[in-house]
């Protein structure tokens, strides 16, 4: 078994050209055969992914939804919050050491 054999979630959606929720609703499906690998990733055989697509069965999807700037920022902040505040108590800790 090799890595290339199997390709997760994302990269069956880029595939196939449609959102990763849509992947997941044809796996509940059964359109789509879904394996555990090691109990916690979920992958799909390539060529079963390559082969649906080659189908034709599947419609690309061309509905984006803009990633507006308000939502970048919010995300900033949510995913880098610990690397924010560790700084700022670094920071106040070396002006208390170096200028008190």
């Amino acid at each position: 078994m090799t890595d290339s054999q199997y390709i997760s979630v994302r990269e069956t959606a880029q595939l196939l050209g449609i959102s990763e929720k849509k992947v997941m609703d044809m796996i509940d499906e059964k359109k789509l055969q879904a394996y555990r690998i090691a109990n916690q990733f979920l992958r799909l055989k390539k060529s079963e992914v390559v082969g649906l697509r080659n189908s034709g069965s599947i419609t690309n999807e061309s509905v984006r939804f803009p990633y507006s700037f308000r939502e970048r920022v919010k995300d900033f902040f949510y995913y880098n919050d610990f690397y924010l505040l560790a700084t700022i108590i670094i920071l106040t800790l070396l002006y208390v050491i170096f200028y008190l």
